[in-house]
């Protein structure tokens, strides 16, 4: 397939359906996907005829219907689809959060332990995260990484949170994995 540009208020609506449709594992309603983008139902109605021309929305019609994300959604939003995702537990202020789940965690300036950030990339929605919140990621299944940090900034479009580090513990021996393995 190839790339799709889609408006940052396309990505919005696709991802809280991806979101609702993961959480529902049916249709969604256009109202639902309103009221979590905080826009008007009109405005998801017509954003979703856009969606359904670009092939990345499904119409289900009916009383139980709504919408359905394609698989051309998830490709479009470089979302993995995974059958059974491995489970990467994430807690905010020491609480765990049953709803997302972590689908990445990228590392920068390690060599800088001041400036070191993690970006956190999520299957769920980071809107109800606030600059300052403590959160702990992990243990990741494979290398049992735990990353624990301060919410620095995020990305809502995109559900990445950004964190400022403030530690990493993995068990030090032989991993689980092979080395060339990624996870």
């Amino acid at each position: 397939m190839s790339s799709i540009e889609l408006t940052s208020s396309q990505k919005d609506i696709l991802n809280e359906l991806i979101d609702l449709y993961r959480k529902s594992e049916g249709a969604v309603k256009g109202e639902d996907i309103a009221e979590r983008v905080n826009r008007n139902p009109g405005t998801i109605r017509n954003q979703m005829q856009s969606l359904k021309a670009l092939q990345l929305v499904e119409g289900v019609p009916g009383p139980k219907g709504g919408y359905k994300p394609t698989a051309n959604a998830y490709e479009a939003l470089d979302v993995q689809q995974l059958d059974e995702p491995a489970v990467v537990p994430l807690f905010r202020n020491g609480e765990r959060l049953e709803d997302v789940n972590v689908e990445e965690i990228d590392l920068s300036s390690v060599h800088h332990p001041e400036l070191c950030r993690a970006e956190i990339h999520l299957q769920g929605s980071v809107r109800d995260f606030r600059d300052g919140d403590e959160v702990k990621v992990g243990p990741t299944p494979l290398s049992k990484l735990v990353v624990s940090g301060t919410v620095d900034g995020k990305d809502d479009t995109n559900s990445i949170l950004i964190l400022r580090i403030g530690g990493m513990e993995a068990p030090v021996g032989e991993p689980a994995h092979a080395p060339d393995e990624a996870e």
